[in-house]
């Protein structure tokens, strides 16, 4: 069983983000392996774990993890950081013609990674926390010509069948789903917790490839983005907050305002 996982790397969701020229400035933060991407990880780590008789992925299991990314040199820190978690390898799509890719690039660009790897499963976060658009799985799905079982609360997977199964919760209830390989699926930040990298498991990383890849690479020319950013407004300035002077109508000043706010 082959398992891919499209992971991204993204600016730290502590630091202060702002826009330069249409894009999201990333080169002033500090930059972090997308969080909702780790339980992607972690879920093709247990699935793997699950199915496989050595109890893990790599040479003599049968088995395999490539993580596949795309975005700047930097990026590569990324990935190593879920080379360190247990996966066996990495592509990395690098490429200064994709300097401000939206979703339907990125897709197109990472299907095109994914097609010639022979993989069973796909597996990836809900949404990236710069962006927060949670559809490029759905895309990378319909690309390739895939199922797609997206918002996966769990995973049941069984080889023999060459069959997924997940589990989620929807408006109207949960639900379940299933799908014969290959398929598409993005899983949910409650499906699992994610490991830390043991010091093993760091120094291994350091050994494991990530294979460089330009567009050229892929059978692709340089696109323009289909959408981009023509205007961004910064988050305004905290206002500072409403003092209370309690001399005695505390109480009823604070209702007054809870009413006026209509959170009472």
């Amino acid at each position: 069983m082959k398992i891919a996982v499209c992971v991204k790397q993204v600016p730290d969701s502590w630091a202060e983000k702002k826009m330069v020229n249409g894009s999201l400035d990333r080169a002033g933060v500090d930059a972090v392996l997308n969080d909702l991407d780790e339980y992607a990880v972690e879920e093709a780590l247990k699935i793997i774990e699950a199915h496989s008789p050595t109890g893990e992925a790599g040479e003599g299991s049968g088995h395999s993890i490539t993580l596949i990314t795309m975005g700047p040199d930097r990026a590569s820190e990324a990935l190593r950081k879920g080379l360190s978690m247990g996966a066996d390898s990495a592509i990395h799509i690098s490429d200064s013609a994709l300097a401000g890719a939206d979703s339907l690039l990125t897709s197109h660009v990472l299907a095109e990674a994914i097609k010639s790897g022979n993989f069973d499963l796909v597996l990836c976060g809900t949404e990236s926390t710069d962006a927060r658009m949670s559809v490029v799985p759905a895309m990378i799905a319909e690309r390739l010509g895939w199922a797609q079982l997206t918002f996966a609360g769990s995973v049941v997977v069984d080889p023999a069948a060459t069959k997924v199964e997940i589990s989620r919760v929807t408006e109207i209830g949960a639900e379940k789903m299933q799908a014969q390989f290959p398929a598409v699926i993005s899983v949910v930040e409650k499906i699992n917790e994610p490991r830390y990298p043991s010091f093993k498991g760091i120094m291994a990383a350091k050994k494991k490839s990530i294979e460089v890849k330009a567009l050229a690479d892929l059978g692709l020319s340089a696109t323009p983005a289909w959408s981009n950013v023509k205007d961004a407004t910064p988050r305004p300035a905290r206002a500072a907050g409403l003092k209370v002077e309690d001399s005695g109508n505390g109480g009823s000043d604070l209702v007054n305002y809870l009413a006026e706010k209509r959170v009472i």
